[in-house]
């Protein structure tokens, strides 16, 4: 047990060290981080998350003696660094969404370079779909790259307030360490990996938890998202899980989107017409949608954990379903509430 505690301990640990010594470093001297309207949050409150998450998640890796690190996790730890490099040049000054989708693209590609592949998936009938093929190499990098996209996207547009994307991103790492320990999973590495990903985001919402006094910023938001992506394809392709341990955020993104395409906006340009900016016009306080997103989450992750696949289909529709209805009868009642 204790080479699953241990990595846990040490990320959780380096990410607390460096998010204070960050934060010590950059009040020493003017933060010029760019503002976003979609997030609500104190002045004082540092984009320094990503940073200190993506530096503790590679050292605890290094850190690990019982983690071998093969070339598809020296591809996930590059990877996140690029990351880095692209959310905190984000945090700066806004990255124009075909730049931030290039490099989105290009990390996801990378990835598979590295081997980190979809090989096989599994129909709700019990039937599975191998990968072996010249095109079915093709389809797994088209894959690879839409579910990662799709991951980083969604956990992104969720950062909107105090702890959310955070905490949402805590459960889905839960929820694939207790899936790796399965009898037919069996993979002790991405239970060490995803413990790690687990006490990074842990320190980091020390934090971030409202009133927030350090955001994830880009990096972070994207780091999460990302990481979640890639153990999922690590944990023997468990896309469906993660897929629906996440549903909340993909189904909301999903929304917004159409909402724009709707109303004929941009669909990268940020508003506020997601879920939890919904719920604050109703009146909620951050910390109240927080905790009703982490305990939705939280019965989403019991059932996946519990439930075959067609189980898994069945509750992806309800998901959809529900959070459906509830965003039409939440748009009827701030329209009432506005007239």
């Amino acid at each position: 047990m204790a080479k699953f505690i241990l990595p846990f301990l040490i990320s959780f640990v380096s990410t607390v060290v460096l998010i204070f010594l960050l934060k010590k470093t950059v009040g020493r001297f003017r933060w010029a981080e760019r503002k976003s309207s979609r997030h609500i949050h104190s002045a004082k409150a540092y984009r320094l998350g990503g940073i200190a998450m993506i530096i503790a998640f590679n050292l605890s890796i290094l850190a690990s003696r019982d983690l071998f690190i093969s070339h598809q996790v020296y591809g996930f730890m590059i990877s996140t660094l690029i990351i880095l490099v692209v959310g905190f040049w984000d945090d700066l000054r806004e990255l124009f969404w075909k730049t931030q989708l290039f490099y989105q693209v290009a990390v996801a590609i990378l990835i598979f370079i590295f081997g980190i592949r979809i090989y096989r998936i599994t129909d709700p009938f019990g039937g599975v779909f191998n990968f072996n093929s010249s095109l079915g190499v093709i389809i797994s990098m088209i894959m690879v790259v839409l579910w990662v996209v799709l991951m980083i996207n969604s956990m992104n547009w969720l950062d909107g307030i105090d702890g959310l994307s955070g905490g949402i991103s805590l459960i889905g790492a839960l929820t694939i360490f207790f899936l790796s320990l399965y009898p037919e999973v069996n993979q002790p590495p991405v239970a060490i990996l995803s413990l790690v990903l687990a006490g990074t985001i842990l320190g980091f919402l020390i934090f971030n938890f409202y009133p927030s006094i350090v955001l994830a910023g880009t990096s972070g938001s994207m780091y999460m998202g990302f990481a979640l992506a890639v153990l999922a394809i690590f944990a023997g392709t468990k896309i469906a899980t993660a897929f629906l341990v996440m549903s909340l955020p993909i189904i909301d993104f999903a929304w917004v989107i159409g909402e724009r395409i709707r109303h004929k906006k941009s669909v990268f340009r940020p508003d506020r017409n997601h879920l939890h900016h919904k719920l604050l016009e109703l009146g909620w306080s951050q910390r109240k949608i927080t905790l009703f997103f982490y305990a939705i989450t939280a019965l989403i992750a019991v059932v996946a954990l519990n439930t075959r696949a067609i189980g898994k289909s069945v509750t992806m529709i309800a998901a959809v379903f529900i959070m459906a209805m509830s965003l039409i009868f939440i748009n009827k009642k701030l329209e009432r509430l506005k007239k």
